[in-house]
């Protein structure tokens, strides 16, 4: 009797030590006060703005970053998003021509200029949408994919849900306002990132400075192209009730960072406060990279399994944003669970790594089985059960 209550109450433990870092990793990492920069961060005049670290997804300055906001054309990133992954899964191509129906010609707003009744490439639609930030090919697109822009939206919250963007809602491919299309500063930041990792070979049209289509050039909105060479993206939006928004992504070197500005006043305000946030975080942070995908950061005894040893790491990068001139500073901790036994899944958490700063835990990373360990022979099942009894 005592035994089985034991045994319990050690599950019951488990269980809420499990939830406890379910929640943690969902949780917005932001740095805590030891690994942030001494300077203090940016204060801008805007709605909501948020600076993330790509490589470590760590926020480095934010203000409002869960104020609901109108996010207008900034919407046309989760719009991408969908048709990009619909033709990754081979579901349709850059060349479908797509049938201009009279709702999509006749959206209002930003516009391509394709014509109701022709037939315009998915691969120009997607660069209209973009660079230009045609609704009329938001419309069109969504219509083509989905049947109707009213599915398309369902297919986009599906998204949104599944990124972990918990304070969003879509009703339009467009981003034209609506009291129930909104998001945040920091939902936009987890999509921008999605976007860059998932898709890096359609990316590069973030950057094209223009495109032209039906003999109309039309340039792209984000000023940042211009001033900045190491900016490459992403999209601007503007509505009289959502002012002037920008995300903007910068590389420079192997560190790429991510801000995101809403509510600005002006098209050039929000181009100058988002290269103050890029400004500050390449100033006083840096980022690098302790483990490539897949890396094996350490080996663990497996117990009951058809092989005695797991190879242990991370299925994605282990990056980590520290102050500049502090990483010598840091040191690493890895910490393996005691006993693991078999079947062991690929993926499943198996440990932890812990980045140090001065004594202090800045960075806890899930480490999990690279390789999945199915259940030994009963003969090995029996020598490892004698052995966990010494262990």
């Amino acid at each position: 009797m005592w035994q089985r209550i034991c045994s319990l109450f050690l599950f019951s433990l488990f269980v809420i030590g499990l939830s406890g870092q379910i929640s943690v990793v969902a949780a917005k990492t932001t740095l805590p006060k030891a690994a942030r920069a001494s300077v203090p961060e940016p204060v801008l005049k805007v709605k909501s703005w948020l600076l993330m670290d790509f490589g470590s997804g760590q926020i480095l300055s934010s203000g409002n970053p869960d104020k609901r906001i109108e996010p207008a054309s900034l919407t046309k990133i989760m719009t991408s998003y969908v048709v990009f992954d619909k033709v990754k899964k081979g579901l349709f191509s850059l060349e479908d021509k797509v049938l201009i129906s009279n709702k999509a010609w006749r959206t209002g707003g930003s516009r391509m200029f394709v014509k109701v009744n022709t037939k315009v490439s998915l691969g120009a639609l997607l660069r209209g949408l973009i660079i230009q930030s045609g609704n009329d090919a938001a419309v069109a697109m969504a219509e083509y994919i989905a049947g109707t822009e009213q599915g398309f939206t369902a297919l986009m919250n599906q998204e949104a849900a599944r990124l972990g963007m918990k304070n969003t809602h879509f009703v339009n491919s467009t981003g034209l306002p609506d009291p129930n299309h909104y998001s945040t500063a920091y939902d936009l930041a987890i999509l921008s990132a999605a976007l860059i990792r998932d898709f890096p070979e359609h990316y590069a049209w973030y950057k094209e400075k223009e495109f032209t289509y039906n003999k109309i050039t039309q340039k792209n909105r984000n000023l940042l192209l211009w001033r900045d060479p190491t900016v490459d993206g992403i999209k601007t939006g503007h509505t009289q009730s959502a002012g002037y928004c920008l995300i903007a992504s910068s590389l420079q070197g192997q560190m790429r960072l991510i801000a995101v500005i809403t509510g600005a006043k002006s098209n050039r305000h929000r181009a100058s406060a988002a290269q103050a946030l890029l400004r500050y975080g390449y100033s006083f942070y840096e980022t690098r990279q302790l483990y490539a995908a897949n890396s094996v950061v350490a080996t663990a005894r497996v117990y009951l399994g058809d092989q005695k040893q797991l190879q242990v790491g991370s299925l994605k990068p282990i990056a980590v944003t520290l102050p500049r001139r502090r990483f010598k500073d840091s040191k690493t901790l890895i910490t393996l669970n005691p006993v693991l036994k078999a079947p062991i899944s690929k993926g499943q958490q198996v440990g932890e790594l812990k980045v140090q700063l001065r004594g202090q835990v800045v960075y806890t990373i899930p480490l999990v089985a690279l390789t999945a360990v199915a259940e030994g022979s009963w003969w090995r099942r029996i020598i490892d059960h004698v052995l966990l009894w010494f262990t």
